[in-house]
């Protein structure tokens, strides 16, 4: 199938966006802060203390074991500051920038201390934060050129969110909604709990239409996301007269992902055309190119956040 040009995704249709910020910085700390409890249980490092000099200082560099995308060095200048002020974090790439095995991505100077307490929970957040940026850097690079967009999930560790929404954007992919609070999503138990009362899927999107323009403030109302979940082709061909902005497109064959791109191009439905389609369920690099070979706009994988590994970094003297 040929390339098509991307949708043009307006304020109402598109989920807020992750990037370094001072709130984020100010959550990191808060996080640090609790890393660092877990590890030194309000203590300290007792084998540093036991035979390393208390005015020894030190300089060493993180370096990558392994080829990927480098995520969280913005946010080791925090864990580093929360572990002590007097060390000196200093980034030598960008945040979300490709890595070869042996990069030096970042120098950690200052006492030698507090460098060894600091190393683990610091190598530990690279890691992780590395590992989702490089899977989903791998999703992205396997749509190339399809004009399908790569999303995260709310998959995440708790009390990660944030930090792993950061890491999808800096492995080039896009965020889905943060939480429940951050956008409408009609999933199969709402579903569930509607037909017990005799209402179906399209029923759902009116409903969540009235409630947002009624409930909210208009500039947020315009711009909530109304998205819902579908399973089947009768499904979708319901609840597009409604006007979702979204419609997800759970677990369905590749057939039946193709054969919704054509419904909903050509059903005659006003506004119809408008409406984004993503697929969800089995996104994983060997799958996602045939996926979005189908023609949706989207996909929304959970597998960078829960199932990838970690990127392996180093702090070596």
């Amino acid at each position: 199938m040929s390339a098509r040009p991307p949708l043009t995704f307006s304020p109402a249709r598109e989920f807020r966006q992750s990037a370094w910020c001072e709130p984020l910085a100010a959550h990191v700390a808060a996080q640090a802060r609790e890393w660092f409890a877990e590890d030194l249980g309000h203590e300290c490092d007792w084998t540093s203390v036991a035979t390393v000099d208390r005015d020894a200082v030190a300089c060493l560099d993180v370096v990558c074991r392994r080829a990927g995308v480098i995520a969280g060095l913005d946010a080791g200048g925090v864990v580093t500051r929360v572990a002590d002020e007097q060390l000196e974090w200093r980034p030598r790439v960008a945040d979300g920038a490709p890595v070869k095995t042996g990069d030096v991505v970042a120098t950690l100077a200052g006492p030698t201390r507090s460098v060894l307490a600091a190393e683990r929970v610091l190598l530990n957040m690279l890691g992780r934060l590395s590992g989702v940026a490089t899977a989903t850097r791998s999703l992205v690079d396997a749509v190339a050129g399809t004009g399908c967009r790569v999303y995260d999930t709310r998959k995440t560790v708790p009390g990660w969110r944030q930090l792993d929404k950061l890491a999808t954007r800096l492995g080039g992919g896009w965020n889905h909604r943060m939480g429940l609070y951050d956008a409408i999503l009609v999933k199969d138990n709402h579903l569930a709990a509607l037909a017990a009362g005799g209402l179906g899927p399209a029923d759902a999107v009116r409903k969540a239409r009235a409630f947002v323009a009624s409930a909210f403030p208009a500039d947020r109302a315009a711009a909530t996301v109304v998205e819902i979940e579908v399973d089947s082709l009768a499904q979708l061909v319901e609840v597009l007269p409604a006007g979702p902005d979204i419609v997800l497109l759970d677990n369905m064959p590749l057939e039946a992902l193709a054969e919704a791109v054509v419904v909903r191009d050509r059903l005659g439905v006003p506004g119809a055309h408008r409406v984004i389609l993503e697929a969800s369920g089995g996104i994983r690099p060997e799958t996602v190119r045939r996926i979005a070979e189908t023609g949706v706009d989207r996909v929304s994988s959970g597998w960078p956040t829960h199932d990838a590994p970690w990127l392996d970094v180093a702090l070596d003297w």
